[in-house]
Order: C-alpha cells, then structure tokens, then sequence
C-alpha cells in the first residue's frame, strides 16, 4: 500500500505539464489549480518561464537510460528546489509536508513539488516508475501507478491501438 498522496499527484502534474507545456502565465495556474494546488500566488510570465526551463531538466529525469542515470538528474533539481520538511496548514484543510521555503513564487513551487514528489515516487515504487509510452506513434511521459509497476504505455488508447497493430501483424503473417 502507498500511503504518500505527495510524490503521485506532483509527479502527475510533472508529466502532464511536460507532455503539453503551458503558454501563458494564466494557462499554468489554471493547470496548477486543477491539479490540486490551493493557490497563494499569481502565475506570473516569470513563472512561465522558470517552469518551462524545469521542465526541460525534468525531462532528462523522465528520460534516463540507468536508475544512477536518473538519480543523479534529480538529485541535481532536488539541490535546486528542497528546503528542510516542514508542517504546514496554510489552506486550512489540514495538516500536511511541505519540501520547500514557504512565500516562493510558482514556478519554485513547482521545482519543488515535482522534484520532491518524484523522489518520493522513485524510491516507494521503484526507480523505473517514469518513462516513455511504448507505442511507436507515441512520445508522452508517463508515471508508472499500476499495482504490477508494469505500464508500457501513456494510457489505454495507445496500449489498445498497440495491441490492435501486434494482432493485425499476426494475422496477415
């Protein structure tokens, strides 16, 4: 059982902001505040931009060939983003963990949040829990929340239409 809520919808959000990027300051906070972020900000074009740069180093995370590969890159965004844990109940709906200075602007929380959470992603669910779908006309990311840690593909239409084209390869051979 995972009982970490943190590392899974930050990690979302991470993929989701790195397989369709935002383009204006406004379309991030909005995706932020679907995502579950209880807004005490204003998105800001700089904003944008710093998450947009995190995102390309994100992608190096996604995208590594060895697990020393992949944690070393985060290590590398976790020195960038992480303050000391800390207890907070800003929104007041509860007690929870913060991994980042409190008053920073969005695009630092997201550094944080998404760095944080994929570590704590990593290591409860295994080091090779981000990737790539596998289907050939397919690029997104994707993170691995299967119960088996066995997901190969972005989502069910790419592992359906995947598994449409082994069937029709093996029925015309």
């Amino acid at each position: 059982m995972h009982i970490n809520p943190y590392g899974e919808y930050a990690v979302k959000l991470g993929i989701d902001l790195l397989n369709a990027p935002p383009t204006t300051a406004t379309e991030l906070g909005e995706r932020c505040v679907d995502a579950g972020l209880v807004p005490d900000w204003t998105a800001t074009d700089a904003d944008l931009a710093d998450t947009l740069d995190f995102l390309g180093q994100w992608a190096r995370v996604v995208d590594a060939d060895t697990e020393t590969d992949r944690a070393e890159a985060l290590n590398v965004l976790l020195a960038q983003a992480a303050a000391y844990p800390r207890l907070t109940d800003h929104a007041g709906d509860g007690w929870h963990m913060h991994y980042r200075d409190p008053n920073i602007a969005l695009g630092g929380v997201i550094r944080a949040l998404v760095s944080v959470g994929a570590a704590l992603h990593l290591t409860g669910r295994g080091m090779s829990r981000l990737s790539r779908c596998a289907a050939t006309d397919c690029s997104l990311a994707f993170a691995d929340t299967s119960r088996t840690g066995t997901q190969r593909y972005c989502g069910t239409v790419c592992s359906n239409r995947d598994a449409v084209r082994r069937h029709r390869a093996r029925a015309a051979s």
